[in-house]
């Protein structure tokens, strides 16, 4: 999935047509994720002709006084703050500390070497789907999704990776798409996120860092969707349960969540 080529909004992307079950699609135009929006021009021309109404926010409140975002002219912003319950006890530090872990090799190597980089995001994304400020997040997100008065709407969080790619796996999941669609779109913001961060890489290599942890710890990597994938299996048993009993969202929800979005 191609992101789209805005020059203020970086990792932005439309979830439209993308296939799901029985001939369907994703319905252009309504759903987007992104990367943060404090670099947002409202002259951005791209941007605009998104119409987006409304914006939801999944960073901390940390990450959001650090980087308020700019948001399109007349959109409303709902905040839905994933980690909540998480990041104290995680020891990941948010998408927000990534360029401090990249200008001090050591740091990174002390804080996330040795293979913990990897336990330390399959850990987080369980959390994701277990932890109360996780599901009362996505709940609220999908719980926007059922109003057409709210689309189109965009959901991020800092880099558009991690919170933002469970987000997207949830929607395509309850819309019907197969795990090899879920996989292939959240693998699909790799290239953006480095491109992004290359710089910070190039600078973290010449000082001796591992490249392989810069880049596990810029971007997503298909254990990291794996691991929220078993939390639902071993919690749910499958994602239309983890919707509609770990979220709480009605059956009358899905159907028009499923109804708006789908093409």
């Amino acid at each position: 999935m191609p992101a789209i080529p805005a020059t203020t909004v970086a990792n932005l992307r439309d979830l439209g047509s993308l296939p799901l079950a029985g001939g369907r699609t994703v319905r252009p135009g309504l759903l987007f994720r992104s990367g943060q929006l404090d670099r947002l021009d409202p002259a951005d021309g791209i941007v605009a002709a998104l119409g987006i109404r409304t914006v939801v926010d999944f960073r901390t409140e940390g990450e959001r006084t650090d980087r308020p975002d700019h948001v399109p002219a007349g959109s409303r912003v709902v905040l839905a703050d994933v980690l909540a319950d998480h990041l104290a006890a995680s020891g990941l530090p948010p998408a927000a500390r990534l360029k401090r872990l990249l200008a001090d090799p050591a740091l990174a190597e002390q804080t996330l070497g040795g293979g913990r980089v990897r336990r330390a995001f399959e850990n987080t994304y369980r959390a994701f789907v277990s932890t109360d400020s996780a599901r009362a997040s996505y709940r609220t997100l999908l719980t926007e999704l059922a109003d057409p008065a709210a689309t189109p709407l965009l959901f991020h969080c800092t880099a558009g990776k991690d919170r933002t790619g469970w987000a997207a796996a949830i929607v395509l999941a309850l819309l019907g798409a197969d795990e090899a669609t879920l996989r292939e779109e959240y693998l699909s913001v790799n290239p953006a996120v480095r491109q992004a961060f290359a710089p910070l890489v190039e600078g973290f290599t010449a000082q001796g860092g591992d490249p392989e942890l810069a880049l596990a710890i810029i971007g997503v990597a298909p254990e990291y969707l794996a691991a929220a994938l078993d939390e639902v299996a071993v919690r749910h048993g499958s994602m239309e349960k983890y919707v509609r009993e770990g979220l709480g969202i009605p059956d009358d929800v899905v159907d028009r969540i499923r109804g708006h979005l789908t093409a």
